[in-house]
């Protein structure tokens, strides 16, 4: 290999590495940098990022919000006369609670009944404390007693859609909900012995089995349009 010409008359020096000098160990390092700057910058191809690429949340509907707008909300205009599509009840939100009795006696389980309640609910829970204190019951002002977390929107259907098709049937004996736990005001409240009942919750690493309140708030003036939307989700209300 011909040796560059200096501009000042002399001959130029080889570089390192080529036909010269081994680099020493820092230019060795500097170039290998260099290299892997080079591979970052390139970067995956288009097609492999549009793989990698999840769907867009916003555009996403939930398979029994759909069924709602489709199916549910005609029957309903339909059934009860009203004047406009806008006075048809609708979902409004879904309150899962966590009651934690044994934490009197160690506030840890708390933390483990939340981590239960965030991985079935897909959102994190919120830890209930005491308001006052209760010597009775060894209760303590400020003290956590359980778990909660509130859902709306895609969460709420997705939580109901799990519920229903998922969860319920895996209850032991189970033989239907009870038409019976409307408030009167459009709420239905529905008690679970077991959260493990659902496909989230890995049995072999639950610490210790809870039980849970679901709140289903929807916004009907009576109970029978409750009952009504909810049955149009196939809720299973025994007869």
């Amino acid at each position: 290999m011909a040796k560059k010409e200096d501009p000042k008359g002399g001959k130029a020096k080889a570089p390192r590495g080529a036909g010269g000098p081994p680099p020493t160990k820092k230019e060795a390092k500097i170039q290998a940098r260099g290299g892997q700057q080079e591979l970052v910058a390139a970067g995956p191809s288009d097609s492999s990022r549009a793989r990698e690429t999840p769907p867009d949340a916003k555009t996403y509907v939930p398979r029994l919000k759909t069924r709602y707008l489709d199916v549910v909300r005609p029957k309903m205009v339909e059934k009860f006369g009203y004047k406009n599509i806008m006075q048809a009840p609708k979902l409004d939100k879904i309150v899962i609670n966590i009651g934690v009795g044994e934490a009197t006696a160690d506030t840890k389980k708390v933390q483990s009944a939340a981590r239960d309640l965030t991985l079935l609910s897909g959102q994190k829970a919120v830890i209930t404390r005491a308001r006052k204190s209760i010597a009775t019951f060894k209760v303590r002002e400020n003290m956590p007693l359980g778990c909660k977390v509130t859902l709306r929107k895609a969460r709420m259907y997705e939580f109901l859609d799990r519920l229903v098709t998922i969860a319920l049937p895996r209850v032991r004996d189970f033989r239907g909900i009870s038409p019976k736990s409307f408030d009167g005001r459009g709420n239905y409240a529905l008690g679970l012995k077991e959260h493990i009942v659902f496909p989230e919750i890995d049995y072999d690493r639950v610490e210790q089995v809870w039980g849970m309140d679901i709140i289903i708030c929807t916004t009907a003036e009576s109970d029978a349009e409750a009952k009504e939307l909810l049955s149009g989700f196939q809720m299973p209300f025994t007869s």
